[in-house]
């Protein structure tokens, strides 16, 4: 497996009002000759500092994709994507922890690649822990904690990157309902604390409308901006309240009806 990572999307300097990441025009095909695919399609997206972003669409819409690219995992067949300021953590759907090292040293990871010396990483993984609610869980390894707890570590780790930018793969699909719901208020609380940048992709409506400040929603392959939503609802919200319910009932029918995006994304 290449483990190499492809040249960052372009870095620029942020002035007052402009957008800190700003996709114009992507597009991602895939293979050659008779098997090409096109995954991505004249994607145009600005995002502005500190906003919760989800990306939502059905399986294959190239939402994952989407998030590669802007992780700088792979490059845009066409398009550019600039960031303002470094290379994002990226959270994926799996937490990827190292078996043989504690939570402590999973944290502590990016940091030991980045050489910060060890007051330092020992201070701020503290800091991630608690945050997380893993403290007491600090030397136990992956295996003997759940799914959920896992999950909790492999942010504490995304969150020791320091990035402004935090990338979010459907962290949370393969969790139970409730372990779900607790994470969501963890994840909107440390969101507030932090004020980072988040894009987090789903195809979990009522989720997106509880954690998005905007509700973007790709269509069938090859995937565009159907439609974007700008969620009004006062934080906290919870699942079954009728403002959730509402909102999430009227983005499932238009991801139902699937389509061509609306005129005002285009």
């Amino acid at each position: 497996m290449n483990l190499a990572l492809a040249p960052r999307p372009s870095l620029v300097t942020l002035e007052a009002d402009e957008a800190f990441v700003t996709l114009d025009g992507v597009t991602k095909v895939f293979g050659h000759g008779k098997s090409v695919m096109t995954a991505l399609e004249s994607v145009t997206l600005d995002m502005s500092k500190g906003e919760f972003v989800c990306i939502l669409g059905a399986s294959g819409c190239g939402k994952s994709t989407l998030l590669s690219l802007v992780a700088g995992l792979d490059n845009p067949t066409s398009g550019t994507i600039e960031i303002a300021d470094g290379r994002p953590a990226v959270m994926f759907q799996e937490p990827a922890l190292l078996p043989w090292l504690t939570v402590r040293r999973n944290v502590e990871l990016p940091m030991r690649i980045h050489k910060l010396d060890a007051a330092q990483r020992n201070l701020t993984t503290n800091r991630l822990l608690s945050m997380v609610g893993l403290m007491d869980f600090a030397d136990h390894r992956p295996h003997q904690l759940s799914g959920g707890m896992r999950q909790r570590c492999a942010l504490a780790r995304a969150l020791a990157q320091d990035s402004e930018l935090l990338l979010m793969d459907e962290p949370f699909a393969a969790l139970d309902a409730i372990t779900r719901d607790q994470l969501h208020d963890d994840l909107n609380r440390i969101w507030q604390e932090t004020g980072k940048t988040i894009i987090f992709v789903t195809h979990n409506v009522r989720e997106a409308v509880r954690l998005g400040d905007r509700v973007v929603l790709m269509t069938p392959r090859p995937g565009r901006i159907a439609q974007i939503w700008d969620v009004e609802i006062t934080r906290p919200r919870e699942l079954d309240s009728f403002e959730v319910s509402g909102l999430a009932s009227e983005i499932t029918a238009r991801l139902r009806a699937g389509g061509a995006p609306s005129d005002a994304t285009q």
